[in-house]
């Protein structure tokens, strides 16, 4: 099982306050959107989308010196003191959630600690758990690959 972040768009007012959250976290900062793991865009039909890590663990095997790993709760990490700041991970990454904060080398991405859902006033988040094959699954066949 692995905790990872729901999006609800029916509730979500764009105020962001979870990206703000989210950079506090990370960077000690309420930078937002740039330092964020979480991302929320209004789509071309005027919908609110997030973008966040579901911790499927394909960006592990691309990291040439380990520095990735899955815990035992099934989040997958990202080592700081191991990552050479390649950014093979953050080029592979098949949703776009393993970022690069302008001025660091190190990429981060969603750790699922929640505290975006915390700071959400409309309730638009979530922190569910999952079965990892049923993770695993999704995400390989959303690129049109055989889970193995």
């Amino acid at each position: 099982m692995v905790k990872v972040i729901i999006f609800h768009p029916e509730k979500c007012k764009g105020n962001l306050a979870c990206e703000k959250a989210c950079s506090k976290v990370h960077f000690k900062t309420e930078d937002g959107e740039a330092k964020s793991a979480i991302r929320i865009t209004k789509g071309k039909d005027g919908k609110y989308q997030a973008t966040v890590c579901n911790h499927c663990g394909l960006c592990i095997d691309m990291c040439p010196v380990q520095a990735l790993k899955r815990l035992p709760s099934g989040i997958v990490t990202l080592n700081k003191n191991t990552c050479v700041g390649c950014q093979a991970c953050v080029a592979f990454c098949p949703t776009e959630v393993m970022r690069k904060a302008l001025g660091n080398i190190v990429p981060f991405k969603c750790i699922s600690c929640g505290m975006c859902v915390k700071a959400c006033p409309e309730g638009a988040l979530e922190l569910r758990e999952f079965d990892l094959s049923d993770i695993e699954r999704e995400v390989y066949a959303r690129h049109g690959k055989v889970c193995k």
